[in-house]
């Protein structure tokens, strides 16, 4: 049981980080303060999302095929929001 629920959390986690596309159609969501904040706090779901998977994988008894991709493309988006946040960290200086 504790294995389905943790493939279903990673299967919703694959999604929420494409919903900043609907977000940013909003002009107050273009502005700098908000963007801004909008970027850092997708960029830290991700990374989130990527340690909980790759937790969960590791963890987990029963391996299956569903849960190597989310945690595949968990990792990717994390270390991909931890680019961007890098980007964001080396622009203040």
């Amino acid at each position: 049981m504790k294995e389905k629920l943790s493939t279903a959390a990673a299967t919703v986690m694959l999604f929420v980080p494409w919903t900043i596309l609907i977000l940013r159609t909003y002009d107050w969501a273009l502005e700098s303060p908000a963007a801004e904040i909008i970027v850092v706090l997708y960029a830290a779901f991700m990374i989130f999302s990527g340690i909980f998977t790759i937790c969960a994988y590791r963890r987990s008894a029963a391996r299956g095929r569903w849960l190597q991709l989310c945690t595949v493309i968990n990792t990717i988006y994390a270390v991909g929001a931890f680019a961007i946040l890098c980007m964001m960290a080396a622009g203040r200086f």
